[in-house]
C-alpha cells in the first residue's frame, strides 16, 4: 500500500527525544482516589479559582518540602548517585495547537511550594496561550531540539545525569492530566524521577491520582505514605488558601 512520507515536525520531534530519554527508568505506578471535599466546597466558593493543575502542583510540592526524596533525582555522572535538590520544581505538560498540529510542551515551575495559588495557575496559563517564544522554557526546548541528533542526545544527556542541571532542565516532578478531555487514567512516561497524573473529580467528592516514580529513587512504601499526605494538604493547607480567595460580604454602613 502506497502511503504518504510525512517530516516529522519539531514538535514531534521533542517527543521522541523525550520517550529515548525515558526508556531506561524503572517505573512504578501507585493509584488512589482521594477524598477532598474540603477542598472542593472552597474551590466551589472563590471567585477564580485556580485550575486543578495548578493545585495539585502546589500540594504535591507542600508534600515534597517536608519529604526530601520527592525532591531526590538519580543521575549517572561523574557515577550513579542520588542527588536531593533544596526544592522543587514541577514540569507541568501543556497541550497546545502549533501551526494546526497538537502538541505537548513542558512549562517549568520553580519552588511551587513558596508560590500562591493564583500565581502558579498563571504559569500554566500563560503555557497556554502565550506565544511559544515568549515562554522562557519553551524556548530553552526547542532550542534544544533543533540541533542534530548527537548533540540533542547530548545535551539531553547533560540535563538528566548531572544533579545541578537536572533542576534547571527537568525538575524534580511532572504533572499531566487528560482531565479537561474527559479524563481517564493516564501513566505518562516521563525522564522522571516522580509523574503525576490526575483524572476528573467524582460525584462522590473524590478524584484519581497516579504517581509513577523511578524506583532506584524509593519504593512504594513511601509514594503510599506520600498519597496519604497529599489528600491532607489538599484537604487543608490548599483548602485553606482557596478560602481566603473568597470574597469577604460588604457589610452595609447605616448613615
Amino acid at each position: 500500500m502506497r502511503g504518504t512520507p510525512k517530516t516529522i515536525s519539531l514538535r514531534r520531534r521533542l517527543i521522541c527525544d523525550l520517550m529515548h530519554a525515558s526508556m531506561g527508568v524503572p517505573f512504578v505506578s501507585l493509584s488512589r482516589s482521594l477524598n477532598i471535599g474540603p477542598v472542593l466546597e472552597a474551590r466551589a466558593g472563590a471567585t477564580a479559582p485556580a485550575g486543578w493543575a495548578a493545585i495539585i502542583v502546589k500540594a504535591f510540592a507542600l508534600v515534597a518540602r517536608d519529604e526530601p526524596i520527592l525532591r531526590t533525582v538519580y543521575t549517572k555522572w561523574p557515577w550513579p548517585a542520588l542527588y536531593e535538590l533544596p526544592r522543587s520544581v514541577a514540569t507541568v505538560a501543556i497541550a497546545r495547537v502549533e501551526n494546526g498540529e497538537e502538541c505537548v510542551l513542558p512549562q517549568r515551575i520553580a519552588a511551587p511550594e513558596t508560590l500562591s495559588l493564583a500565581a502558579i495557575n498563571a504559569e500554566i496559563r500563560r503555557g497556554k496561550t502565550a506565544p511559544v517564544e515568549d515562554v522562557p522554557m519553551f524556548r530553552k526546548i526547542m532550542r534544544a531540539t533543533r540541533l542534530p541528533l548527537p548533540l540533542r542526545r547530548l545535551s539531553w544527556a547533560i540535563g538528566l545525569n548531572f544533579g545541578r542541571q537536572r533542576g534547571n532542565w527537568f525538575g524534580s516532578f511532572a504533572v499531566s492530566s487528560v482531565a479537561a478531555y474527559g479524563g481517564g487514567e493516564l501513566h505518562p512516561i516521563a525522564p522522571g524521577p516522580f509523574v503525576v497524573s490526575y483524572g476528573l473529580v467524582e460525584p462522590d467528592q473524590t478524584i484519581h491520582v497516579v504517581i509513577r516514580w523511578d524506583h532506584r529513587v524509593t519504593d512504594a512504601a513511601p509514594i503510599a505514605r506520600v498519597l496519604t499526605r497529599l489528600e491532607q494538604v489538599l484537604n487543608t493547607e490548599i483548602a485553606a488558601e482557596l478560602r481566603e480567595a473568597i470574597p469577604k460580604p460588604v457589610r452595609a454602613v447605616r448613615t
